[in-house]
């Protein structure tokens, strides 16, 4: 993925978001930072356009947080333009507006055509949802 962009300006300078999805980034605006040991950290601030009726964060924000952190935890090893085919995620807590939400993970095994990822999300440092993911590589197709 490698039309990431690095915000230069404002409280998210430093970090980097991929404009080009229109989904996620309306659904966010969501972040993400590399540092020098390969870890990857993933970031956003929850908003009350985020929130279900109950006032608590919707799970489906979640679950699209949860995607685009796979993508960021599994760049290294994308090798062109992939999918998502797979993503199960365990709810383990709420989060609330102005919560700073953050995802860990790692990429447990990348094979021939198959990538899989783990993560966790917190929600002002308190668990909110574990996930895995399973990521395909998707091949160009050329026209003859």
């Amino acid at each position: 993925m490698s039309n990431a962009v690095l915000i230069e300006t404002g409280p998210w300078a430093g970090w980097k978001t991929w404009p080009s999805d229109a989904f996620e980034t309306s659904s966010g605006p969501f972040y993400y930072r590399k540092f020098d040991d390969g870890r990857v950290l993933c970031r956003f601030i929850a908003e009350p356009r985020h929130m279900n009726g109950g006032g608590f964060m919707h799970g489906g924000c979640m679950l699209t947080f949860a995607d685009y952190c796979a993508f960021a935890f599994a760049q290294d090893v994308l090798e062109g333009n992939a999918v998502t085919v797979n993503l199960s995620g365990d709810f383990l807590g709420p989060a609330s507006v102005g919560d700073l939400m953050e995802a860990t993970g790692e990429v447990t095994r990348a094979g021939g055509r198959l990538i899989y990822v783990r993560g966790l999300i917190t929600a002002a440092g308190r668990p909110c949802l574990s996930f895995t993911s399973v990521i395909t590589r998707v091949k160009t197709r050329t026209t003859s």
